[in-house]
């Protein structure tokens, strides 16, 4: 097995909800919320929501493609998403909450790109898939209080994905 690491980014509506179901899988060192795609440095959680940063709230994971593949994050990055939103993810509204793969060189874009075109012609969704792939940018980690918010503040978890994301998901992907 091989102990290369390779990073992922993917934003997709609150970074909170966005950790877990990547968090939990095998092949993953780590998963850190944070801002990428913005013009201001270290931006803070408060500068970001004020939406004059640029930035999107997204995550950086690191994992190991021996055991788990980039295409396969892609394939779970959609799961957790409505790709059909261009200006927010379920309650979560504004140009911070943008659907967006931040793709790491010529390979992370084919196999971003070619999954976007499978699930487009899937006809899983009545409207145009609207998820943007764009190439990475310098990544700010989140204040240390929304790393692992899943499992600090659990019941709060359950609350905001239980809000869209969860009944989004069974609609379109549970079937």
């Amino acid at each position: 097995m091989s102990n290369r690491e390779e990073t992922a980014v993917f934003a997709g509506g609150c970074f909170w909800c966005m950790v877990q179901p990547f968090d939990e899988k095998p092949g993953i060192i780590s998963v850190r919320s944070g801002y990428t795609g913005g013009h201001v440095p270290n931006p803070t959680y408060e500068q970001v929501c004020s939406h004059t940063t640029g930035h999107t709230e997204a995550v950086k994971i690191v994992f190991n493609p021996a055991v788990i593949s980039y295409a396969e994050l892609v394939q779970i990055y959609w799961h957790q998403t409505d790709p059909t939103d261009a200006m927010g993810q379920f309650q979560d509204r504004g140009d911070n909450y943008r659907p967006v793969i931040f793709v790491n060189g010529p390979e992370q874009r084919k196999i971003a790109e070619e999954s976007k075109r499978k699930l487009e012609k899937s006809g899983e969704f009545n409207q145009p898939i609207v998820t943007s792939i764009e190439d990475i940018a310098p990544f700010y980690e989140a204040e240390e209080y929304h790393q692992e918010f899943y499992k600090k503040d659990s019941a709060r978890y359950e609350m905001e994905e239980n809000q869209g994301r969860n009944q989004f998901k069974k609609k379109h992907w549970e079937k």
